[in-house]
């Protein structure tokens, strides 16, 4: 772990600001964003405008990268054990940054559970990754569309085509962000590999300022995206196999820090049963037949009866569980017929349009 800057100690510490209290505390004031250590800080707006990024070359991320030095004139082979091996280091660079993730997974979780929803902010490749990460969520786990969102720079049209450019506008930021109507029940995640993003930086101020959680995920621990946020995740994967390419390591870094949050925020809002997905939304052929499987192994349902029993429910998996729970014999773990066939007119009954 390395430093926040505004207050967020080394060691694994919590942030001695706002996210450091207890969850949805610590909202920003009128007249200036309110810093991690709690002090009201009036020119923090215009500051955050002016301020220098840090150069490239004092980013790990920037920095050449030794093993790859003759990269270009090496056979296939090579080329892809050197790519391979860089790779390997990723998740152990993931892994130390655990206790960091662990305080946004605990902040993210607590402001959904309040009504809040998280947005994924980025540009390039890190937005991409958000909205990979928010766009798997309505499927994987049966969410609102709304509770999980991404906003890239550039827009939608950013996803297919780069639209680099667009990473240095603090302001549409801030503005792109604003247009979600973001509030004080929210949580903003900033994705930057090298954390100079002014996009990114405009988003995660507006943030603080109207009392959302402001999370920063960076590859560089001298990030200037950390200055912006409350809480620091530094994933520090080093120099890239072509230097500065960091959709490789760092983008890689990036989606399973993403995997992670995502995954362990649902299963604490109970999304998760055992180690499946019960609230998956079975609408093609795969998913409809991990849907039936999962039926059948929660209750002993075949896989005719747990086909029907999904059915009955409206498709959902979850709903079907509990039916079927609720027609097995006394003792058995066998379906009772008459009860089940019972079960399922009611269901039919009740769901039926009025």
């Amino acid at each position: 772990m390395v430093p926040v800057k505004r207050g967020v100690k080394s060691g694994g510490e919590k942030p001695a600001g706002a996210l450091g209290r207890k969850a949805g505390a610590g909202r920003a004031r009128t007249g200036g964003a309110r810093r991690a250590d709690g002090e009201k800080s009036a020119g923090a707006d215009c500051a955050s405008r002016r301020r220098k990024p840090v150069p490239l070359d004092r980013l790990e991320t920037e920095r050449p990268n030794h093993a790859s030095a003759a990269i270009d004139r090496a056979a296939i082979p090579e080329i892809l054990r050197t790519i391979n091996d860089e790779d390997a280091k990723v998740p152990g660079a993931v892994r130390k940054a655990i206790p960091a993730i662990g305080r946004a997974v605990a902040i993210i979780a607590a402001r959904l559970k309040s009504g809040g929803r998280l947005f994924y902010v980025g540009a390039g490749t890190s937005g991409r990754l958000g909205v990979v990460d928010a766009s798997e969520m309505p499927p994987t786990y049966g969410t609102d569309p709304s509770l999980v969102q991404a906003v890239i720079a550039g827009g939608p049209e950013a996803v297919f085509r780069s639209m680099e450019g667009a990473e240095d506008d603090y302001e549409a930021g801030r503005r792109d962000l604003a247009a979600r109507g973001v509030g004080s029940r929210d949580a903003v995640l900033g994705l930057s590999a090298s954390g100079r993003a002014r996009y990114v930086a405009g988003a995660l101020d507006l943030a603080r300022e109207v009392g959302a959680s402001a999370i920063a995920l960076t590859c560089n621990r001298n990030s200037d995206l950390l200055g912006h946020a409350e809480l620091g995740i530094v994933v520090r994967t080093g120099p890239e196999v072509v230097a500065g390419s960091t959709r490789m390591k760092a983008g890689t870094a990036e989606k399973l820090t993403l995997n992670m949050i995502s995954t362990a925020v649902m299963i604490l809002l109970g999304r998760v049963r055992g180690n499946r997905m019960a609230y998956l939304q079975p609408k093609c052929r795969k998913l409809r037949e991990r849907g039936e499987a999962m039926v059948a192994a929660e209750t002993g349902a075949s896989r005719r009866e747990a086909r029907r029993a999904i059915e009955a429910c409206g498709g959902s998996v979850a709903e079907a569980i509990e039916l079927l729970r609720e027609g097995k014999a006394p003792g058995r773990g066998r379906i009772a017929p008459q009860r089940f066939r019972s079960l399922l007119a009611i269901r039919r009954k009740d769901s039926a349009p009025r």
